[in-house]
């Protein structure tokens, strides 16, 4: 046998093992590891086809067979900003994982397949597997129900069944470098938008194709404004409009198409005087007075207090919010002005009332899909109104009630959401 058929396939099999243990640290070291179950899954299945490449010997001439694209490939996917909130992987045959692509609940499926390879038609051809999925998926109850089915494939695709996708399925090519495009900060010459990928390269091969599950999954939902009272001149002097929260405040744009949903936990986070400088005069009052005044509470506010020394969290909400429209349901409006008339100060009250002149409030209107879900212990009514809302307004909902989001994702529902760490009102 030729030495050179010899080396080539270890060669071959010498590249896929690195790339393959290059894969595995990447996930390992993933800070979104701990709460991100599709790279837990990722990781376990990196593991065994590592396991699987460390003890395999290749006969000369014999083509190497892995499963090492398809995983990076869901890699790449599952990793794209575009992609939210995806759940475990392989939750229905023939589906990768379903999540939120760009605000919408969705069934992703991933081919990493040569093109040459790929067959339209025939028994068992991708014709009759978009087919399935898109039939289960219009039959599947409305919790898990997607919007839409994002097919991707990772190594390009042949004009025959791009033409099949859009011409059998109305399907639509989504560009998936969108999120890396931006203006550069120093214009070229020629004024050219300037492509960012960083680690993303790989991207640049890709194609997707977006098909709608039901009718009207590409509209895009606006609420009306609604006002609220406004707030007086004394009272914006009292409170100085100065600092974080004026900073925080200027972030939001009332008139944005693009919504964010605020719970409860949110708005008291924003309005908290441990948000807004008192952590000082907080840590400065005698220990006995603290507790007596915290009681059963007092190590949860000091925590609080030592963490936003570290991270101020007006900061890491400004981002959250910053050129989106907020709104609020009107469970939220209640229940929010109730917990500050009896626990806030009066600056706290002073900044709430601020804030609420801000937000644009809904009615409670939870999606049907979150409706859906049975409610329990660890899926209360309450909070399913509050986070269904802001998935019929097809909003994220910024919160740090992260028991109801874990609760939801373990149902198998892909839900938007932003976390945050909670803040107390202290009286201040």
């Amino acid at each position: 046998m030729d030495a050179r058929f010899v080396c080539a396939a270890d060669s071959e099999l010498q590249l896929a093992r690195a790339r393959c243990v290059a894969l595995q640290d990447h996930l390992a070291a993933s800070p979104d590891l701990p709460r991100h179950p599709a790279l837990r899954s990722l990781l376990r299945l990196v593991n065994a086809e590592l396991r699987f490449l460390s003890s395999l010997r290749l006969a000369p001439a014999t083509p190497l067979s892995s499963n090492l694209p398809h995983l990076v490939a869901l890699h790449l996917v599952l990793t794209h900003p575009a992609i939210r909130s995806p759940s475990r992987l392989s939750p229905l045959p023939g589906v990768d994982f379903s999540c939120a692509f760009r605000g919408r609940p969705a069934w992703v499926l991933v081919s990493a397949s040569n093109p040459a390879r790929l067959a339209w038609a025939p028994p068992g051809g991708l014709r009759a597997r978009f087919a399935a999925a898109l039939e289960a998926a219009r039959g599947a109850p409305p919790a898990t129900r997607p919007e839409k089915l994002l097919v991707v494939f990772s190594r390009g695709v042949g004009v025959d069944i791009a033409r099949g996708l859009t011409e059998g399925f109305e399907a639509v090519e989504a560009d998936l470098l969108e999120e890396f495009i931006g203006d550069s900060e120093e214009e070229n010459e020629h004024g050219w938008v300037v492509i960012s990928l960083d680690s993303s390269e790989e991207l640049r091969n890709f194609r997707a194709f977006e098909i709608d599950v039901v009718e009207g999954a590409s509209e895009v939902l606006l609420p009306s404004d609604v006002a609220v009272d406004e707030v007086s001149a004394d009272e914006e002097e009292l409170l100085g409009f100065w600092g974080s929260f004026a900073a925080f405040m200027e972030k939001m744009w009332k008139v944005s198409r693009e919504l964010v949903n605020l719970d409860t936990t949110a708005l008291v986070a924003i309005v908290s005087g441990i948000s807004n400088g008192g952590v000082g005069k907080l840590m400065a009052a005698p220990e006995a007075e603290t507790r007596a005044r915290f009681k059963c509470n007092y190590k949860f506010v000091m925590d609080q207090a030592q963490y936003e020394l570290q991270f101020p969290i007006l900061i890491e909400l400004r981002k959250a919010v910053e050129g989106k429209q907020c709104i609020i349901c009107e469970t939220v409006n209640l229940e929010f002005k109730e917990i500050v008339s009896m626990c806030g100060g009066p600056e706290e009250n002073t900044r709430a009332r601020h804030l609420l002149k801000q937000l644009t409030i809904v009615p409670d209107n939870p999606s049907a899909r979150m409706m859906d879900l049975p409610t329990t212990r660890k899926l209360a009514m309450k909070n399913k109104i509050v986070f269904g809302t802001g998935d019929h307004w097809r909003a994220p909902t910024l919160t740090a009630n992260m028991g109801f989001v874990r609760a939801v994702s373990q149902s198998g529902m892909s839900l938007l959401t932003i976390e945050h760490r909670p803040r107390a009102l202290i009286g201040l």
